[in-house]
């Protein structure tokens, strides 16, 4: 229904080229919380970047579930972070730049992003706000024709090593969220600086708290309209939220074959752990869970490949597959037993990065909100004009 031989086709080759180009790598660059830049050349050089662009820019304006595969294929190679420098760069920053830029914006960043030669991040997390996007307190005062950029960033995935920046702030302070825009801002730019974060998770990427300290950038660099931020984040949200609900599913799935190879080997009393009720029965009621998460989500991504407004739907596939995930990978873990609890195996690693899943992008508590506005107060949230 969702994927046809050309999908399948693109699976695997894309499959061939992450055990070749990424997993031995990958051990190394959790070790040392960066990945070599060189990597997203070749995946630029391949066509991964450019998926979903324009084939102005250098891409391949193919439909979503070509993304999808990307997502969940970056997911088995056991690492969060990797997966997650990736996707935060093509789905994350060069989404601004694609639905927003000027003509002069995509050829100086769009087109060398789609090709692997610069790297970019979205900073919109603040260390006040979180999920309050509208409590921003970054701003930009304008000053001729440039704007001068003071303020924060924090959790910023691409933080350290990307090229530039898609940075919101506040242009009207005054005016609240109505007075928020976003800006691309050049990592060279002075007054610019980034302080590397330790997480427990995702270590392979390199995630920063980013200070602007009288940052001028060019007023041609504005992405959109002014004050129109607020609004260009929202309608972007959506799809980060069905992106991380596909990651969900994959890492989930990713867990359980792992862990039924290692059950269908692993003896006890005389048999194989798979033959027994208890484990069977675990592994059917998680089966179907991860089942029921990637149906949902692919029904949702092709709404969104129809041009369909799906905060709702977006907003659940987020917060139910991103529990599930987590409750998945827990008793994988369990299923593993000792070895599950070592390092070597991939159990810890999955169960530190799949952490971040009910967190990022909006956390649980924030989607159980935006859901039950929908429900109960049948609040209607409604594209950009």
């Amino acid at each position: 229904m969702y994927f046809t031989e050309e999908h399948e086709v693109f699976r695997q080759s894309f499959r061939d080229f992450l055990q070749k180009e990424v997993v031995p790598n990958v051990d190394r660059w959790e070790k040392d919380g960066f990945i070599d830049k060189t990597v997203f050349k070749k995946f630029g050089e391949m066509g991964y970047f450019g998926l979903s662009y324009p084939e102005e820019f250098g891409g391949l304006n193919l439909d979503l579930f070509y993304m999808v595969v990307f997502l969940e294929e970056l997911q088995k190679v056991n690492s969060g972070g990797v997966a997650a420098a990736m996707w935060a760069h093509v789905y994350l920053a060069m989404t601004h730049l694609n639905a927003e830029g000027s003509q002069k914006i995509k050829e100086k960043y769009l087109a060398p992003s789609i090709q692997g030669d610069k790297v970019g991040c979205l900073c919109i997390s603040e260390p006040f706000g979180g999920s309050d996007v509208a409590a921003m307190r970054t701003t930009a005062t304008k000053k001729g024709d440039t704007y001068i950029l003071n303020g924060s960033k924090t959790f910023i995935t691409n933080g350290v090593y990307s090229d530039y920046l898609v940075v919101a702030a506040k242009t009207s302070p005054k005016l609240g969220n109505k007075g928020m825009s976003i800006f691309v801002v050049d990592r060279q730019s002075i007054g610019l600086s980034a302080t590397p974060l330790v997480k427990l998770g995702w270590k392979a990427s390199d995630t920063a708290e980013i200070a602007f300290d009288n940052v001028k950038v060019p007023k041609e660099n504005m992405l959109g309209e002014e004050g129109k931020g607020f609004g260009y984040i929202m309608q972007h949200f959506a799809s980060e939220r069905v992106i991380m609900g596909v990651n969900a599913h994959a890492r989930a799935e990713y867990a359980l074959n792992y862990a039924l190879n290692y059950m269908s080997e692993r003896m006890a009393f005389g048999k194989t752990i798979d033959k027994f009720q208890a484990l069977r029965h675990k592994v059917a009621d998680m089966a179907s869970e991860i089942e029921m998460c990637k149906e949902f989500n692919y029904s949702v991504v092709r709404r969104l490949n129809k041009g369909q407004y799906v905060v709702k739907e977006a907003s659940m596939s987020k917060l139910i597959s991103t529990k599930i995930a987590d409750e998945v990978i827990y008793n994988c873990l369990q299923l593993l037993g000792g070895y599950g609890y070592m390092e070597e195996y991939p159990m810890a690693r999955l169960l530190r990065d799949s952490r971040l899943g009910p967190i990022g992008g909006g956390t649980s508590e924030i989607l159980r909100e935006i859901i039950a506005k929908i429900i109960i107060d049948k609040k209607e949230y409604k594209p950009l004009a």
